[in-house]
Order: structure tokens, then C-alpha cells, then sequence
């Protein structure tokens, strides 16, 4: 079997990419906290969800940890690899605004804004949409009235 290297891109199917992104954030919270007790490490992480939902772990005070980091980095200054990270951090901050703003179009598609602008398909896939998001309000409503 030859292995080259594997594409990664966004899901496209938003319900595919939200568990993605919560069993995903899970292992990585695992992962941290395993480091931090297995190795002793000092570890912070902080995940913000497409949304804008906060997740964190810290096996001390974040603002410490950042503050030790701050510091560091001060202290050293920023290598060239830091550089590197941070030209890639501020690339991924571009794609989620991006990210963000198709996101904030999509939820005022499903509200019923801006839709004059939309195609036949594109407000058919809203229309496919808020009856699958519906039928699960149905679903959910139901079998809340038949739980004792």
C-alpha cells in the first residue's frame, strides 16, 4: 500500500462537520488533560466552535499560562518558526471569518432574510433544510409529551 499525503479539507455537510467538530474537540480536551497528568506538563488550550462557542482546559490558570507564554516569547524572542505559526494562525483566522460570514448568510437564509438574492437551488436547499431541522423539532417535541 503506498501512502502519499492526504488532502484535508472542510466537511461540506454541515451536520457531518458539527459531530466532526464535537468528537474531535473532545479527543483534543482528553488529549491535553492525558499530557498534563501523564508528562506534567503545563497545558492550556482554548477551541472557539464555529459558532463562537468557548471550550477550554487548563491544568493550571489559562491567564498564568498565557502570561508565561507572553513572557517566553518576550523573553526569546520570536524565532522564525514562531513567525511560521503565527503567518499560519493569522491565515486561519482569515478562513474562519470567512468561514463565519457563510455561516451568518446560511443563518439568515434560514430566518428568511436575504433571500431575494437567492437561486431556485440555493432556496431549495434552505426550504430541505428547515424541513429536516422540523421534523427533528417534531421528533424531539414528541417524544418529550410521551415521556412520563
Amino acid at each position: 500500500m503506498v501512502r502519499g499525503k492526504t488532502q484535508m479539507k472542510r466537511i461540506e455537510n454541515a451536520a457531518s462537520r458539527q459531530v466532526t467538530f464535537s468528537k474531535r474537540r473532545n479527543g483534543l480536551l482528553k488529549k491535553a488533560f492525558e499530557l498534563s497528568v501523564l508528562c506534567d506538563a503545563e497545558v492550556a488550550l482554548i477551541v472557539f466552535s464555529p459558532r463562537g462557542k468557548l471550550y477550554e482546559f487548563s491544568s493550571a490558570s489559562i491567564s498564568k499560562t498565557i502570561e508565561r507564554y507572553q513572557k517566553r516569547t518576550k523573553d526569546q524572542g520570536i524565532s522564525s518558526k514562531a513567525q511560521e505559526n503565527l503567518q499560519h494562525l493569522k491565515e486561519d483566522s482569515s478562513s474562519l471569518t470567512k468561514k463565519i460570514e457563510l455561516l451568518e448568510t446560511s443563518k439568515r437564509r434560514l430566518l428568511g432574510d436575504s433571500l431575494e438574492l437567492c437561486s431556485i437551488d440555493e432556496l431549495q436547499q434552505v426550504e430541505n433544510q428547515l424541513e429536516r431541522s422540523l421534523s427533528k423539532v417534531r421528533a424531539r417535541k414528541l417524544s418529550t409529551l410521551l415521556t412520563p
